[in-house]
């Protein structure tokens, strides 16, 4: 499927939110405001890819439905001279579901589902109840991609940690993992871009923000 897209995707992970601040359960949860240091880490990617890129360059823009990511691409978009209104949105791009878990605090999980948190790789060791396990972001995604995989030219993607990682996981061709059911990429922190290319995963920007859950 990769190597038959068209164009170059840029996937981008957004920055950094208030409930990533308060160490809060953020999931689907559509609407957690950016941080300040959110705003600064958004603004640090739209000038290395207006770097990369240059003005108004040939993109179509697309972002998970969830507020967090609408606002890391409108502040990226200023930099592009883009139009934040043509932006498409997918649910499809959204982050896991996380059932009754969505907008708990971490510590008190850890104290009521002890082990639920693999931190070698920084995902769940268990679906949350009611919630999203990462081989249906896996079906999701996949479901995106081939619905894209024909449109010209490039893309930029503004999502999410663990979903973000899931398509490119997809997208590079990766290995499922057995105990997550998906193929998953490396994390990168929050404000992080890479490039997609026929399959093949470039880090174009690094952020600075917090890396895997929890994040």
């Amino acid at each position: 499927m990769a190597s038959n897209r068209k164009g170059r995707d840029f996937i981008a992970r957004h920055g950094e939110t208030v409930f990533n601040l308060a160490r809060r359960m953020q999931g689907d949860h559509p609407h957690t405001p950016l941080t300040r240091a959110g705003f600064a880490q958004a603004d640090a990617m739209g000038a290395a890819l207006r770097e990369l890129l240059g003005a108004r360059p040939k993109l179509t823009l697309w972002s998970s439905s969830a507020g967090r990511a609408l606002q890391t691409l409108a502040i990226v978009a200023e930099h592009l001279e883009l139009d934040w209104h043509q932006a498409r949105t997918d649910d499809r791009l959204v982050e896991i579901g996380m059932g009754e878990w969505s907008g708990r605090y971490y510590a008190d999980l850890q104290d009521e589902a002890p082990g639920f948190l693999d931190f070698e790789h920084g995902l769940y060791t268990r679906p949350p109840p009611g919630g999203e396990w990462y081989d249906s972001i896996a079906t999701r995604v996949s479901g995106w991609l081939a619905d894209t995989d024909d449109d010209p030219g490039d893309r930029l993607v503004i999502m999410h940690g663990m979903s973000s990682r899931i398509l490119r996981g997809v997208m590079t061709g990766r290995d499922t993992m057995p105990q997550f059911d998906a193929p998953v990429a490396p994390d990168l922190p929050q404000g992080s871009i890479v490039r997609i290319e026929q399959g093949v995963e470039t880090v174009a920007h690094r952020g600075t923000g917090r890396g895997a859950a929890p994040a």
